[in-house]
């Protein structure tokens, strides 16, 4: 397994830019939400029995309005 199909090196990898101290609760909750879609999709590839690409960038944008939701 390479290091960008292990969880914990590919949330890393990603919020690295973003120069958050690992233990502030924004960190933890990208974090914590990053590890639940990553997990999920390699759920999805191990019962499907094969790889599952998915392409972000032809993703279109989506706006969370997170206090609509009662979360700041």
């Amino acid at each position: 397994m390479s290091a960008l199909e292990r969880p914990r090196e590919i949330i890393e990898y990603c919020l690295k830019p973003f120069n958050l101290p690992a233990n502030s609760d924004e960190y933890k909750e990208a974090y914590r939400r990053l590890e639940h879609v990553i997990k999920t999709l390699q759920t999805a590839a191990r019962r499907a029995n094969q790889p599952v690409a998915v392409d972000f960038s032809q993703m279109n944008t989506i706006t969370l309005n997170e206090e609509a939701h009662g979360n700041e």
